[in-house]
């Protein structure tokens, strides 16, 4: 089992080391929890491969930063989808 789990973790942070997803995008796509998703790059990623780690960090800190503008493009979406609905 243990096996499973870090082969998911290793296949976790190479897709988001490639695509720059979002925690959110990474467990649709794996089919799992957020929580999830956090715990394997947070936590277990470390013990697996510290380089790894490092890359998944920034491009997570990165997907933080922009966090409050995705958020703001989403509702600004939201409110013209509602306004052409009129």
């Amino acid at each position: 089992m243990e096996d499973t789990i870090d082969e998911r973790v290793y296949d976790l942070a190479i897709y988001i080391i490639e695509t720059g997803a979002t925690v959110r995008a990474a467990a649709k796509r794996f089919g799992i929890s957020k929580s999830t998703v956090h715990k394997d790059l947070s936590q277990r990623l470390p013990h697996i491969s510290s380089s790894l780690y490092s890359q998944v960090r920034s491009v997570l800190d990165l997907n933080k930063a922009q966090r409050h503008i995705r958020g703001g493009i989403a509702t600004q979406q939201k409110y013209r989808l509602q306004k052409q609905q009129k």
